[in-house]
């Protein structure tokens, strides 16, 4: 064995996201999978079995059906297994390769159905880039290698998100699939699904019809930042119809992924003021003129603070918890100008009624009334960090569900975007956290300094800034940082208009932060070992090679992922740090 292959043996035979533990024979030691080979699914493996058959095997041509009773067969096997559990949780495995004890040449046992399914994402990687393709390269009968050892594996964190925004840049449902099984690929588990905005409507509400009659499609689109001078003519739009909704959510459940349902209140509402106007604030403008915003940035257009516009959005809400199991629905609440809150009368009239300071407090008072409405039907409200404004952040108390007068529930759950400090200040008073800082994991910001980025947004953002992401802040104590159950990367689509962009924006970036939240042990961002990842990421780039993933090349851009003459917003030098 050369050294090389030492090298890889110990790194967990390039598996990404790395596994906390990996230990491969030397490169003698290989079993072989034939089309004999059968899958031996135990109780509670049924999700990750149909993966394997449906996924796998077609890219092997391993059939992998059932043993023969009497056996004789190479044999993968998928177990729960209780001891797995009490170490490493739901989500951790053990994978085996070899014969230990004259058992199955495959072993995956997970602590439970997902901790399997995440094995057998990690078999698949040991298969090699061949068997990421929808059909075998090689003759037929061809046999496939695998390194004989084990992996021992267990998530860092229970939310591993990545947030797609479809209501700037409508996603047909077959890409949102797509990107589900490129979740998956990298162990990550929670798909928020930013269905609404100013610039469209993406799901469908049978009780208001109009939100995607009229709410879902634009007349037109900028193209490139919202200071650029170019325009596409073409109306763009379209929206998820129910059934959609429902077989995207199957289609996650089965890949152990819960998808977030994100319906932006009380900003972000142009275009369901457009197609209900009565939600907008009709003593300040006629708001029956206006159209499903064409720009990007923030619209001035939010919700009145009526109980007619409470009512209409818990319609809305009543429909999407019937789509959505999900414990988590995500209710926005950033970036709402109160300009005409403070010119109408209504607005006003409501700050008297209820002793408010100002419309800070009017708007902490609109998300709290949802947060109270999602808790009372066992859902958890999930906001950006503003939500944290006007009075609302206080110590949780879970003797008392309601909250105290002005604060949001226990149960509220904060994503930090504005940076670390409004996680922070969540986690210290008792609530979850998500940490999504915009300096750090906001993928829609450019990936390198050069003049060739396409549509080049914010500020530079590399592979090695993303690998060396820490979602726990050091200066958090232990009891709040229990508090960060996780993290999430946000694609925010204003300025990518087709699959393409959003790959190239996305990957491989995505797969360095896979890494920060699911490998155990990581150490501190400065003492990553950059140049391990970068060796392994060259063997990945093969594997979204054969998915088809358009991504950003190690040396730049290609020529046609390039966009010359369309304006974008870089800016220079370090984020800063919040």
């Amino acid at each position: 064995m050369d050294d090389a292959q030492a090298r890889d043996l110990s790194r967990g035979h390039l598996l990404i996201p790395a596994p906390g533990s990996a230990r491969f024979a030397d490169a003698a030691g290989r079993i072989a999978l034939g089309p004999d080979t059968a899958l031996d699914a135990g109780p509670g493996t049924a999700t990750a079995a149909r993966w394997l058959r449906t996924t796998v095997g077609p890219a092997t041509g391993l059939d992998l059906l059932p043993p023969p009773p009497a056996g004789g067969r190479p044999v993968i096997a998928l177990r729960t297994d209780d001891e797995v559990r009490a170490r490493h949780g739901e989500e951790g495995y053990r994978l085996t390769v070899g014969r230990p004890d004259a058992g199955p040449e495959v072993l995956v046992a997970g602590g439970g159905p997902a901790g399997v399914f995440w094995g057998a994402q990690t078999l698949r990687q040991l298969l090699g880039p061949d068997a990421f393709r929808r059909a075998p390269l090689g003759p037929a009968g061809r046999t496939w290698e695998l390194p004989a050892g084990t992996v021992e594996d267990a998530p860092r964190f229970r939310w591993r998100g990545m947030l797609l925004d479809v209501a700037r840049h409508f996603r047909p449902k077959d890409d949102v699939l797509r990107y589900l099984d490129l979740l998956a690929a990298h162990k990550l588990n929670v798909f928020h699904f930013h269905l609404t905005d100013d610039q469209g409507w993406r799901i469908e509400i049978r009780r208001h019809p109009r939100l995607t009659g009229t709410g879902s499609w634009r007349a037109r689109t900028k193209h490139g930042h919202r200071a650029s001078p170019l325009w596409d003519d073409t109306p763009h739009g379209g929206h998820y119809t129910q059934d959609d909704i429902r077989e995207i959510v199957a289609y996650a459940a089965e890949r152990h992924i819960t998808v977030v349902p994100e319906i932006d209140v009380p900003g972000h509402s142009q275009a369901a003021i457009t197609a209900y106007p009565e939600l907008g604030n009709t003593d300040v403008l006629d708001t029956a003129a206006l159209g499903v915003w064409d720009d990007w940035g923030v619209s001035p257009h939010i919700l009145a603070p009526t109980d007619a516009v409470l009512r209409f959005y818990e319609e809305v809400l009543e429909e999407v918890l019937e789509l959505f199991p999900s414990p988590y629905v995500h209710l926005g609440g950033d970036e709402c100008p109160k300009d005409q809150w403070k010119a109408s009368a209504t607005a006003q009239a409501r700050i008297a009624e209820l002793g408010l300071a100002g419309e800070d407090e009017l708007q902490s008072w609109f998300l709290r009334h949802f947060d109270r409405w999602l808790a009372r039907r066992g859902r958890r409200l999930v906001g950006w960090d503003e939500i944290l404004e006007g009075g609302s952040l206080a110590a949780a108390d879970p003797a008392d569900p309601e909250g105290p007068s002005g604060a949001l529930s226990p149960g509220a759950v904060i994503s930090s975007w504005r940076g670390y400090a409004g996680g922070v200040a969540a986690a210290e008073a008792g609530h979850d956290v998500v940490m999504c800082p915009e300096q750090q994991v906001y993928l829609d910001h450019r990936q390198d300094g050069g003049e060739d980025e396409p549509v080049p947004i914010g500020f530079v953002r590399t592979l090695a800034d993303v690998y060396r992401f820490e979602p726990v802040p050091p200066a958090l104590s232990p009891a709040a940082a229990a508090h960060v159950i996780g993290a999430q990367a946000n694609v925010w689509t204003e300025v990518m208009d087709s699959r393409a962009r959003v790959d190239y924006q996305v990957f491989p970036r995505l797969a360095a932060f896979a890494e920060t939240v699911w490998t155990t042990g990581l150490p501190a961002p400065a003492d990553r070992d950059l140049a391990d990842f970068e060796h392994r990421l060259t063997a990945h780039l093969r594997r979204l090679d054969a998915l088809g993933v358009d991504y950003r090349p190690p040396a730049g851009p290609l020529p046609w992922q390039r966009r010359p003459g369309v304006l974008g917003r870089p800016l220079d030098g370090p984020p800063p740090a919040r």
